[in-house]
């Protein structure tokens, strides 16, 4: 071998290199290889991992796209050597071509959110301004697209570099699907995945003339303004309560409470209880004589009940004299002999006429209930037993 050969030799294979990329960093969209002037030498290793795709850029254009595997560029496997033309000139070969890798795994955890209110019109509050954030996930579909569009020659392209032009296009196609879709206020919380889903679908059809695709779009929250939050509050409280009567009572027991802790006490206590029944007896009688079947609404007015006490009529289930205060539950005990509910403290039997107070013990005067035929307490027979 003459020492031309040898030069020759040493010369090809100081330019045999391998063309691969590691990646280090969580954000790398387009990686450009650094090749010497650029000139690939023949007998080059091609390396595209998985997640990988190699777009060779032959004289500002795209040549060929390689996915994930190992290339020896020799002319005889590649199919971007036919295309280019230029290897029949061997280790003297003038060709000038780039190498970029484009990353095309997964990016997730992108975040996006609504730098200014939505207007949106609620049928039930009207004109409201809506707040949204979330998160998406992004990856390259189309490599030679993706190049041609927006990475062009950057050496080093990264998510940041787009991301606030995705995320002005996320909040667009989102302010359209939520007009379109008209979800109320109180159901947009339900409809988080379906609003999702058509916000995405929107999305890819922009996108798609980018190489991009957004494989998944999540609304973590949807916000609204602070006065309609305290309007949809109160609603889930008047919800709560149910039944508006049981809860005025409710609040005039509250009322006696903190009249019973009052270091006031005496006459003053005693007014605060007679107050608090009032009270809490007429509002919820004012409350009962709105309402359909009540006093005054339009259907048949419930049956009174007389107080006890002062003989007012009162409604039907109040516990409390709305004139008095008094207790509209009177507690009941048995007729001594015929078994009739008759109210306590009464002395004579309504039905019998029988005399309530009990019988005594001839022996030892302790009280015998009725029927008893001897006495509890020493045993001695009883009238009823002669």
């Amino acid at each position: 071998m003459s020492i031309v050969d040898k030069v020759k030799e040493a010369a090809m294979n100081q330019f045999i290199e391998v063309i691969e990329w590691l990646d280090s960093s969580q954000d790398t969209l387009v990686y450009r290889f650094p090749v010497y002037q650029q000139e690939i030498k023949n007998g080059a290793q091609l390396i595209v991992r998985e997640s990988q795709a190699a777009v060779f850029v032959f004289e500002g254009q795209v040549a060929d796209v390689f996915t994930p595997g190992r290339y020896s560029i020799d002319g005889g496997n590649t199919p971007i050597l036919s295309k280019l033309g230029a290897w029949k000139y061997g280790f003297n070969s003038p060709m000038k071509s780039e190498v970029y890798f484009v990353n095309t795994k997964q990016f997730t955890d992108m975040k996006w959110g609504t730098s200014n209110p939505i207007m949106l019109r609620d049928a039930d509050f009207g004109i409201v301004r809506l707040r949204a954030f979330g998160a998406y996930s992004l990856r390259v579909a189309d490599p030679a697209g993706f190049i041609k569009e927006i990475a062009g020659t950057n050496a080093h392209f990264q998510t940041e570099d787009i991301d606030g032009q995705l995320k002005r296009a996320i909040v667009s196609e989102f302010s359209d699907a939520i007009g379109e879709m008209k979800i109320p206020a109180l159901d947009l919380a339900a409809q988080y995945k379906e609003l999702g889903e058509a916000i995405r679908g929107k999305i890819n059809a922009d996108f798609s003339s980018y190489g991009l695709e957004v494989t998944k779009f999540y609304i973590e929250n949807i916000s609204l303004p602070p006065e309609v939050e305290a309007a949809m509050d109160k609603r889930a409280s008047m919800g709560a309560l149910g039944d508006a009567q049981k809860y005025m009572q409710f609040q005039a027991a509250d009322a006696l409470r903190d009249a019973a802790q009052n270091e006031g006490g005496g006459a003053g206590l005693g007014a605060g209880l007679g107050a608090g029944f009032a009270v809490g007896g007429h509002m919820a009688n004012a409350f009962t004589a709105n309402q359909p079947g009540g006093p005054g609404g339009g259907g048949t007015a419930a049956a009174g009940v007389s107080c006890p006490s002062c003989g007012k009529q009162n409604a039907a289930g109040a516990k409390f004299c709305a004139d008095c205060g008094g207790k509209m539950e009177i507690a009941q005990v048995p007729c001594v002999k015929c078994g009739a509910k008759l109210r306590e403290g009464a002395k004579f039997c309504s039905e019998c006429g029988s005399s309530q107070e009990k019988a005594k013990c001839t022996g030892c005067q302790a009280e015998l209930s009725a029927g008893a035929k001897f006495c509890p307490e020493c045993g001695t027979k009883t009238p009823e037993a002669a």
